[in-house]
């Protein structure tokens, strides 16, 4: 019988904060339970096991962050609207870096195919794209780099792997200014 006050979403709220406090990897069931003061075998009234509840906090996640980015990139388009996509991208990740973690596990693709957050993302992302005349399959290798790259940077910032003394921002914006250029001067199909 599921435990009064429990719902499996604030599970996932539960494991988001825990994720940005203690790291992804140490979001567990048995860490959750301990949060709510009760027994691991409780929690399995709301979730399937440890797979489902990350699947459902990495999707949690994608939501959040693409309602941070989406209102970022409103109305504009080509570079503008890179930066801001990237600035919002950016400061989700470094602001809750368990949560972000989240987002990059791999899912199945019917699972994404379904999922109204995930959707959305790829909608805003695709059509800040088409702003740059892109389309399949290059459309595909454009977010491909977008998204390597973000992670990339923000991967390295956040463990401070950037140890030159040149301002960090600084070289963000020279970034994008690259990354705009090569969207702008998008090599031809194959």
């Amino acid at each position: 019988m599921p435990r009064a006050g429990l719902t499996p979403d604030l599970l996932v709220v539960a494991a988001a904060d825990l994720a940005d406090e203690a790291g992804f990897d140490h979001v567990t069931l048995s860490a959750l339970a301990r949060r709510f003061g009760v027994k691991d075998a409780s929690l399995y009234a709301h979730v399937k096991n440890i797979h489902d509840l990350r699947i459902r906090l990495a999707l949690y996640a994608g939501a959040e962050m693409i309602d941070r980015i989406a209102p970022a990139v409103a109305g504009r388009a080509g570079k503008e609207a890179l930066a801001a996509f990237a600035g919002a991208y950016r400061d989700y990740a470094l602001q809750h870096p368990g949560r972000y973690a989240a987002t990059q596990i791999p899912m199945d693709q019917t699972l994404v195919a379904e999922a109204p957050s995930l959707r959305r993302t790829a909608d805003i992302t695709y059509g800040m794209l088409r702003a740059y005349g892109l389309e399949e399959p290059d459309l595909t290798d454009a977010v491909r780099l977008l998204r390597s790259t973000f992670h990339g940077y923000c991967a390295l910032e956040a463990g401070g792997g950037f140890g030159a003394p040149r301002d960090v921002q600084r070289s963000w914006d020279k970034a994008i200014d690259a990354l705009h250029a090569a969207l702008t001067h998008w090599p031809g199909s194959e």
